[in-house]
């Protein structure tokens, strides 16, 4: 196993040294020391194609899972950012693992569709690109962040993007039961992104930090389900590797609104994914967890988690629901 930076948190290696089982411990750490692939994927909205990338004589790969997906090892990233495609916004350079929330959330022409924490925009490309002909709204609270989100659909062409500056945990407010998909890619602690050659990645790492995030994503949760209309799909994810911000928040909403909603399977299988938890201190949770997909970090991709949802009934927003 790779040794862990003398500057890497000892409460961190500690905490999941201890919850982990010892061989998923080590993977973990090997896929923070592991030089990372870059992964992209194609942009329909700016016309990008396989053949932009064959004209260049540039090594990579495709993805078998995903038409639209592929990746260059690390010695040809800079190559591949360089290039008159990535340029031109014909492919976008998207982790992995960060592909998959959207490609859970199934989007479909037609439908209203929300991305409640949306700067800085990779996810809200992928879903204008899966789903051109959505009326999809993307929602963030920091202005700055708004900007950048703004800029950067503009730049790779979705244009039937509706872009708000707006606090994602009031949203529920003004369009309850609304919205027939939304995705929450919610913020969180990042642990799934540290990378023992970037220092700054996990710097300002410290225990506070997780139980600061439950509290931004139960809210954010609570937001999200009650502007999700019934029969409608919800996918939360992020990639921390924390429980209480993954299986933790899964067991809040199975027991805060299973009158109206249950968990759906995610289907990815690969090699980093492993086992969620269902046990790390605070005694079993609902077996029903199992099904979410928790993946751990290596070359190919960061750690991340996901979870899907359907909602088959009303919720029952605490507020009178105006007429659509």
């Amino acid at each position: 196993m790779t040794p862990t930076p003398d500057d890497f948190p000892t409460a961190f290696v500690d905490r999941y040294r201890d919850l982990l089982a010892p061989d998923v411990w080590e993977r973990i750490v090997d896929g923070m020391s592991a030089e990372r692939q870059t992964w992209f994927r194609l942009n329909p909205l700016r016309g990008g194609n396989w053949a932009d990338l064959d004209a260049l004589g540039l090594i990579y790969h495709k993805y078998i899972s995903w038409e639209d997906a592929g990746w260059v090892d690390p010695d040809h990233r800079e190559a591949l950012l360089a290039s008159a495609p990535a340029q031109e916004g014909k492919i976008y350079v998207q982790g992995l693992s960060s592909q998959l929330p959207v490609r859970v959330l199934e989007p479909q022409g037609g439908v209203r569709l929300l991305d409640l924490a949306a700067a800085p925009g990779s996810k809200t490309l992928q879903l204008a690109a899966m789903a051109p002909e959505a009326d999809i709204a993307a929602v963030e609270i920091v202005r700055k962040r708004k900007f950048r989100l703004e800029d950067n659909l503009e730049r790779n062409g979705a244009s039937n993007v509706k872009v708000f500056l707006q606090d994602g945990t009031k949203v529920w407010r003004y369009r309850p039961e609304h919205f027939d998909r939304i995705l929450l890619d919610a913020p969180c602690s990042s642990e799934g992104r540290f990378r023992f050659d970037e220092p700054q990645s996990y710097g300002f790492w410290n225990r506070s930090k997780t139980k600061e995030m439950v509290r931004t994503q139960r809210r954010l949760v609570f937001s999200a389900i009650h502007a999700l209309a019934p029969g409608g799909t919800l996918v939360y994810s992020t990639c921390s590797l924390a429980p209480e911000e993954n299986e933790g928040i899964v067991a809040h909403i199975l027991e805060a609104f299973g009158y109206c909603l249950d968990i759906e399977p995610v289907t990815f299988d690969v090699p980093e994914r492993v086992d969620a938890l269902l046990d790390w201190g605070k005694g079993p949770v609902d077996p029903r967890i199992a099904a979410c997909c928790r993946l751990l970090p290596s070359e190919r991709m960061e750690g991340f988690f996901v979870a899907r949802f359907r909602k088959g009934a009303s919720s029952d927003p605490p507020i009178r629901i105006q007429r659509r």
